[in-house]
């Protein structure tokens, strides 16, 4: 068998652009903030992670330009070499006094972050316990840590005690969960978590990736809302979303951060956060300490969205963070409400399997503190109008039958 086989018979994408609803890569031709320039026309941005409104603040862009000015584009090099500027450190010392940890590391990426985290803290003979919704890149380091995996259906912390029972007595025990879940919007529960954390002698990890900037004394995040700041081992986190930047963090002690610096390989053998994005990252949480406000604007404006929905029949999921799930069950109508939202001017995201379980599809809305009202009830209305005639399930589950009948002949 040919390897490329599979990439032969692969026509996912190619009959959701045959059918005109292929959602995926519009491209901007403007910045990222709460109004774009989509494919040449006005789009309400409520699908970007964007939560405090600081990739179009200009002093975070002033910041970014004079950091290319005095640094150049790039490190060309891994931090562990000759890839650590000054700023990276000023970073790492300002981000650790934030979230009341001992020190930091920084990584390149957010998805590497917990690659390079996961990797070098478990190995052979350890156990990771997970939450069945974790984002991928917690899975990926999982796997890369040769450590036994467990998984814990979501959010249940019966179940996830039963999986801690089941652990032999002299494993080392990480339990990882999501600080925010990306897809659906719900806190941890982390105060049980920690509680049986300390019954079966556990390490915490918490995923602040939806949380930092959102919840959280000063938007601190998940540990910080719950009070269990002393009580979580490692925090990890993004700049790609609250921070306006590219990158991602471990916060905890400093001599566990000594240990990853020199053991991760993710660390090691990656080049370093470039120097617009480290001063973009710096200043942007210069502004969320001296301006906390946006994240009860963030909440505000996400409190108001979802009742707007509400107002409007709208199926709306439960949610805690300024992320909004709407009920569309179908792939294809997924697909065909995105289409149909984008094209009268709502930007937002579809969520299908596997990232979302099968017949659990949703749309996926999200919200910055920069938003207002006005934007808000345009978009709402814009949203209501295409569901009043959105088609239901069978609609589409007829379609995709004669669409694939008339495709395998």
């Amino acid at each position: 068998m040919d390897l490329f086989e599979k990439c032969a018979k692969y026509d996912v994408a190619k009959n959701a652009r045959e059918m005109g609803i292929y959602p995926y890569f519009h491209y901007l031709n403007s910045g990222q903030d709460i109004v774009v320039n989509m494919e040449g026309h006005r789009v309400i941005m409520i699908g970007s992670n964007n939560y405090l409104g600081l990739t179009s603040n200009k002093e975070v862009m002033e910041a970014s330009i004079k950091a290319i000015e005095k640094y150049g584009t790039g490190c060309s090099g891994s931090r562990f070499l000759n890839g650590t500027l000054d700023m990276h450190m000023e970073l790492e010392r300002e981000l650790a006094k934030f979230l009341h940890k001992e020190d930091v590391v920084t990584f390149s990426t957010g998805f590497q972050s917990n690659l390079g985290i996961i990797s070098a803290i478990a190995g052979r003979g350890d156990v990771i316990v997970c939450d069945k919704e974790n984002h991928a890149s917690i899975y990926d380091g999982c796997r890369l840590s040769y450590a036994k995996m467990l998984r814990y259906e979501h959010n249940d912390m019966l179940d996830l005690e039963r999986q801690l029972q089941s652990i032999e007595k002299d494993k080392g025990i990480l339990i990882v969960t999501d600080g925010v879940f990306s897809m659906g919007g719900e806190l941890c529960n982390l105060p049980e978590i920690v509680r049986l954390a300390k019954k079966y002698g556990a390490r915490v990890m918490v995923d602040d990736a939806h949380s930092l900037g959102v919840f959280g004394e000063g938007g601190r995040g998940t540990a910080s809302h719950f009070g269990l700041e002393k009580d979580v081992d490692i925090i990890m986190g993004t700049f790609s979303k609250s921070l306006a930047s590219l990158g991602g963090f471990m916060a905890c002690t400093h001599e566990v951060c000594e240990y990853v610096r020199h053991n991760s390989r993710p660390f090691i053998f990656a080049a370093s956060i470039p120097p617009a994005n480290v001063a973009t990252a710096l200043t942007a949480l210069r502004i969320l300490e001296r301006e906390p406000q946006r994240v009860q604007n963030l909440q505000d404006i996400s409190n108001y969205m979802r009742e707007a929905l509400k107002k409007r029949n709208i199926p709306i999921r439960k949610s805690d963070a300024p992320i909004i799930p709407i009920n569309t069950y179908d792939d294809w109508r997924t697909f065909y409400a995105c289409k149909e939202l984008f094209d009268k001017g709502v930007y937002v995201n579809p969520c299908i399997s596997p990232s979302v379980p099968v017949g659990e599809a949703i749309i996926r809305t999200s919200y910055t503190a920069t938003h207002t009202k006005d934007l808000m009830d345009e978009a709402a209305d814009i949203i209501q109008k295409v569901f009043e005639k959105l088609p239901d399930c069978a609609y589409f589950e007829k379609m995709r039958s004669e669409y694939e009948a008339k495709h395998n002949k």
